[in-house]
């Protein structure tokens, strides 16, 4: 597997997503997203594999006035906000390849197998 967690230092979820993978002895990449945006190819594959855009945006963020610039913006323009403010993204983003998931989701990081 080759894990890596898009994350948030102080975010909670993030802080089990790297326990959960540690406890399991499983090696992952953590990439604090404040820090070091994910790469447009990398928040494609992300969009893809969870279904569309909407799954990644963090509706609880704490900049609610940043957020509604998000979520009402035209469907053309919504993408290139989110990919230039990666704040609004839920977390953690785990990827193993070409899966992903957004939050925190045990049950389906365990149906991974190696590729």
């Amino acid at each position: 597997m080759n894990i890596q967690i898009f994350g948030k230092s102080k975010c909670f979820d993030t802080k089990k997503a790297e326990r959960y993978f540690s406890e399991r002895r499983i090696k992952y990449q953590y990439i604090d997203i404040n820090e070091k945006s994910m790469s447009r190819g990398e928040f494609q594959n992300v969009k893809k594999a969870l279904g569309g855009l909407d799954k990644m945006i963090d509706m609880d963020a704490p900049d609610q006035d940043g957020l509604l610039l998000i979520k009402y913006a035209k469907d053309e323009d919504k993408e290139e906000k989110l990919f230039l403010s990666q704040k609004y993204l839920v977390t953690p983003i785990v990827r193993n390849g070409k899966q992903a998931t957004a939050g925190y989701c045990p049950d389906l990081w365990k149906t991974w197998r190696e590729e």
